[in-house]
């Protein structure tokens, strides 16, 4: 599996320069330095950006807007030395870090934005094999259901995945799934 790609967007360049230091060793890191240039470096393939909301040709907010807009599956943390007012509450980021922000600190909040995507995908998952299942116990016999090699596999999976789940459960917080039901609130 390749590396997570996390766009760092800050204006800063010895900032941005530190922060693609601390992450290089773990992630393919792309660094914008302007609102103009992480607009036209966001992409697809792009899973964490981390967001300054000062920038020198426009607002990080609005970049944040394009992100959500353009409907990009990428989580994102605001990440600057604007202090938190009651505008955030609209806002459509995942984290929000007040600089100065630590190597320690970078890390977990990419941790914690990167384990947030993989539940997402795990939930879908195990949606998607709940339905088959369902599907199938509804229409067919319980002799036939025991009986048959591909329904079992299905049960087996979905037995892994609830187990995933459940360990990826245990290291989120309550900010955690409230970001996370933001996201289900949204879709």
């Amino acid at each position: 599996m390749s590396e997570p790609r996390v766009l760092i967007v800050e204006d800063e360049p010895d900032i941005a320069a530190l922060y693609a230091g601390f992450l290089e060793e773990r992630y393919d890191v792309t660094v914008a330095e302007t609102a103009a240039e992480a607009v036209e470096r966001i992409d697809e393939a792009i899973d964490a950006v981390l967001l300054d909301r000062r920038l020198p040709d426009g607002s990080g907010d609005g970049v944040l807007e394009h992100v959500r807009e353009q409907g990009y599956d990428c989580r994102v943390a605001m990440v600057t030395a604007v202090e938190p007012d009651f505008d955030i509450v609209d806002m459509g980021f995942d984290l929000y870090l007040t600089k100065p922000v630590s190597r320690t600190n970078l890390l977990a909040a990419l941790d914690t934005l990167l384990a947030r995507t993989e539940y997402d995908s795990l939930l879908q998952r195990a949606a998607a094999l709940a339905s088959k299942r369902a599907v199938l116990e509804a229409e067919k016999p319980v002799t036939q259901l025991k009986r048959n090699e591909s329904y079992a596999d299905l049960v087996d999976q979905l037995a892994d995945l609830d187990a995933e789940i459940d360990d990826l459960d245990e290291s989120f917080s309550t900010d955690d799934y409230r970001a996370m039901f933001r996201d289900i609130g949204e879709a």
